[in-house]
């Protein structure tokens, strides 16, 4: 599932910018069901990694049976905070 696939099934944009507050509530309510009942490992992780962007992704040990998911996932956390890190120097 590519990102701005995401952005448009659950926001109906690909700028998050111009998505309302209760759009924005909505459409990460919607995206976190659909978490729930996903089973393709790929489309989880994929939508885990924006709810994650948007600090509403379910904790790693609730997300993710699988260690090497949980890895997989914290590996993503760390880049995605060098990143932010180095954005902010």
């Amino acid at each position: 599932m590519e990102f701005y696939d995401q952005m448009r099934r659950f926001f109906g944009t690909d700028d998050l910018g111009a998505v309302s507050p209760e759009g924005l509530a909505s459409g990460i309510e919607h995206m976190r069901v659909e978490f729930g009942l996903e089973t393709d490992k790929g489309r989880r992780f994929a939508m885990w990694s924006l709810l994650y962007m948007l600090s509403s992704a379910p904790d790693l040990d609730v997300a993710f049976k699988d260690p090497g998911d949980r890895d997989a996932a914290r590996t993503f956390m760390d880049l995605l905070d060098k990143a932010n890190a180095s954005d902010d120097s």
